[in-house]
């Protein structure tokens, strides 16, 4: 009687080899996805840090505007209500208590506001700009608005056309003077009709605003 020959049967379960290959693929895919999820992890937070941004920038510029539009002129030639030196913008503003004198001041690439208490009288508003111009304000009134500024410029709107704001101004006889009297020769800046201002960030290009002052000519 003639026997079958006898067959191999494979076990069941999956060889070494299989397994590791298994094992490989499985890395790869999970790499792959932490990759996936890592780059936009990042992306929301490069979408959120950009929107804070443009939120503070936003809000600098209202505080700007609200600056330039509540202007007011206090008539001292010693005391402009409005001047650019390059460096720093010096501005009066109305308050229900008195004139305020307001720096916006460009200093190691940031932005910086300092506004004084509501000054009353002449002699306290001519001593508050004279300290402004020596960066003797308070400092615990300055507050740094913006950052990553590389420069900045003023420009004001006179006789229909733009011009630096640190070129001559427009200058009139200070009030109850005349040009025979003992006043002679005390004048006052006339106010621009317009201010433009330009931002140079150090790495996102260059940003303009601008502001019509009302009641100007």
């Amino acid at each position: 009687m003639r026997h079958a020959p006898a067959t191999f049967r494979r076990p069941g379960g999956f060889t070494l080899v299989e397994v590791l290959v298994a094992l490989l693929i499985m890395a790869v895919i999970a790499v792959l996805g932490w990759r996936g999820i890592d780059g936009m992890l990042r992306a929301r937070e490069i979408s959120q840090a950009s929107l804070l941004r443009s939120e503070r920038l936003q809000a600098v510029l209202v505080q700007w505007e609200l600056d330039l539009r509540l202007l007011q002129d206090s008539e001292l030639a010693r005391v402009p209500a409005l001047a650019f030196d390059g460096n720093a913008l010096r501005l009066t503003r109305r308050q229900a208590q008195g004139l305020q004198l307001v720096v916006w001041r460009l200093r190691e690439g940031a932005l910086y506001r300092w506004e004084s208490q509501p000054l009353q009288g002449q002699q306290a508003l001519i001593e508050a700009f004279s300290r402004s111009q020596q960066g003797l304000e308070s400092p615990g009134r300055e507050i740094r608005m913006l950052e990553g500024l590389s420069a900045w410029q003023m420009f004001f709107f006179r006789g229909n056309a733009w011009s630096n704001a640190q070129s001559s101004d427009d200058l009139a006889p200070a009030p109850g003077t005349a040009a025979s009297g003992p006043g002679a020769g005390s004048s006052v800046r006339v106010l621009p009709a317009g201010v433009r201002m330009l931002l140079q960030f150090s790495e996102s290009g260059e940003l303009t605003r601008q502001v019509l002052l009302g009641g100007q000519p």
